[in-house]
């Protein structure tokens, strides 16, 4: 993990110096910085990065009209970072595809501990740390978690990395209902730092891609008051 290569993307140079420091003393040593989205688009077109930290309050565009363009050329996992604390722009760094969304001011160390958890998870599923073939099949949809892909009626679909653990998850743990709470948990890490709506928009953006119809899904249901399941009619029925 400490080979990691890490992008701060941050207009304020006292946060640049502050995150690079305290992960410095983590052994995070490939660490750059940029700051605006510009410099940080450019930097993404020449370096794979393995995580970024990208404040949402950017000179020129913001960090979410950003974000797009960061996706055309890495699926590494995004950590934004903004002065702004209504659920509505939370759900919107969510909705753009983010991995995680932190507000300032911050604790350091908290940041810390959300790099090394969507670390541990995105290096996980490269191809090269997964010695045998673990392949789920539901219907129009299967999971190749080896090759880090989701097909869809045969056809690869995108998914961004914290979307596809947690689908991983689910695809392990099949026709089991599990509360906001405990996919947190079990996929995000940290019980302490749970958070309802982050579960709520990746089960959303699962459903985008796997369902025909994600308001009248068919495999990733609902149990009200209880949680999600995913159901494997198969192993349901039996056979």
């Amino acid at each position: 993990m400490k080979d990691a290569k890490l992008l701060i993307v941050d207009d304020e140079p006292s946060i640049l110096k502050m995150l690079k420091t305290v992960l410095a003393k983590e052994g995070f040593v490939k660490v750059d910085t940029a700051g605006s989205g510009e410099e940080a688009v450019e930097l993404c077109q020449r370096t794979r990065y393995d995580f970024i930290i990208l404040d949402v309050m950017l000179p020129g565009r913001s960090g979410f009209e950003v974000f797009p363009f960061l996706r055309q050329t890495t699926d590494a996992p995004v950590l934004f970072l903004t002065a702004r604390t209504t659920d509505f722009d939370k759900l919107t760094g969510f909705a753009v595809g983010g991995d995680d969304y932190m507000t300032k001011p911050f604790n350091p160390l908290e940041v810390i501990a959300r790099v090394k958890a969507q670390l541990r998870r995105y290096l996980n599923i490269t191809p090269s740390a997964i010695d045998t073939e673990e392949r789920y099949r539901f219907g129009r949809f299967e999971v190749d978690v080896r090759a880090g892909e989701l097909i869809v009626e045969g056809r690869p679909v995108s998914c961004p990395a914290q979307v596809f653990q947690l689908l991983v998850f689910l695809c392990r743990n099949p026709n089991r209902v599990f509360s906001k709470s405990e996919l947190y948990e079990r996929v995000w890490g940290d019980s302490s730092m749970s958070d309802d709506n982050t579960v709520m928009v990746h089960i959303h953006r699962i459903r985008e891609r796997i369902e025909k119809n994600p308001g009248a899904p068919e495999y990733l249901l609902t149990v009200r008051g209880l949680g999600y399941k995913l159901v494997n009619r198969e192993i349901s029925d039996g056979r």
